[in-house]
């Protein structure tokens, strides 16, 4: 099965479901707020998925399997060939079709499918709705469990992907490419600080994560309607955009839907706001305007 976009739909993945080559991961992960008021404490939502399901999905553990370790900030990408080896491990493979879900907001199967294409691997969607469209739909779940076998996994990195916080310093110099905070506006303004320093990175536009999804039935808007999000930043006609938010996860949201509207030469700043401010040189504007 050769996927044609981004996302898939519950009926889609309904009819697909017991493909041989499908391979369907639940990503949740639940950010709770620290007692300071700076940052977030990251859970496993793998005793949910133990739970409950949708059938033949395994759990991703986007923190504790996907990440590195030794970054000293989470949710860091890994080194392309780690990050291969663990999705193998869990039966990914060439000429498989992979489709990620989670709770909530789908930020987390965003970075999961955002990180698979930064290996070289496009077969891969999120399932648009996720979770909360599938039970809502009437669609089974189940708390069996499948496995499958060990897959081989190639790696065609795509190092422009990614942006470090060299790359945003050098942004910053000169200006461009546009780049896109995808925090909430009381975030990006400086009016809640949320990371032990506030504001945004100086001449980055804000395209809340939050814009991008009907309430009604936690879909993705459609591109017509996504577009105007981004006009006032420029982005989709830019020949280049970076995303970023507080760790690299809610930005991939905004990947995902600038690619909806036809825009695909992005990066993410990995690292993020949980990255920039730990360093009190680089700077932060305060208001609502780049």
């Amino acid at each position: 099965m050769q996927l044609d976009g981004p996302l898939v739909s519950t009926d889609w993945l309904a009819a697909n479901i017991d493909d041989p080559g499908l391979r369907i991961y639940d990503t949740t992960i639940y950010l709770r707020m620290k007692p300071d008021g700076f940052g977030y404490l990251p859970e496993s939502g793998r005793d949910e998925w133990a739970e409950s399901h949708i059938p033949g999905a395994g759990f991703l553990d986007v923190l504790g399997e996907l990440s590195d370790a030794g970054a000293g900030i989470p949710f860091m990408m890994p080194e392309p060939t780690v990050f291969a080896a663990t999705m193998a491990s869990h039966g990914v493979a060439d000429g498989t079709t992979v489709v990620l879900y989670n709770k909530g907001f789908p930020m987390w199967s965003t970075r999961v499918w955002w990180m698979l294409r930064s290996i070289g691997f496009d077969n891969v969607a999120v399932l648009n709705g996720g979770w909360e469209k599938w039970t809502r739909e009437g669609h089974p779940v189940t708390a069996d469990v499948t496995t499958h076998p060990q897959g081989q996994l190639s790696v065609n990195a795509r190092p422009q992907r990614w942006a470090d916080k060299a790359r945003m310093l050098d942004v910053i110099t000169s200006g461009s490419p546009v780049t896109i905070n995808a925090l909430s506006p009381e975030v990006y303004s400086g009016d809640k600080n949320q990371y032990g320093r506030p504001g945004h990175l100086p001449g980055t536009h804000n395209v809340f994560y939050g814009s991008l999804i009907d309430p009604d039935t936690n879909e993705f808007l459609p591109p017509d309607k996504l577009a105007p999000l981004f006009a006032a930043s420029g982005a989709l006609e830019a020949p280049e955009v970076i995303t970023y938010c507080g760790g690299g996860i809610s930005a991939t949201m905004d990947c995902l839907a600038l690619e909806l509207c036809g825009q695909r030469n992005v990066a993410v700043y990995d690292g993020s706001m949980s990255e920039w401010v730990k360093d009190e040189s680089l700077p932060l504007k305060l208001g609502s305007e780049p």
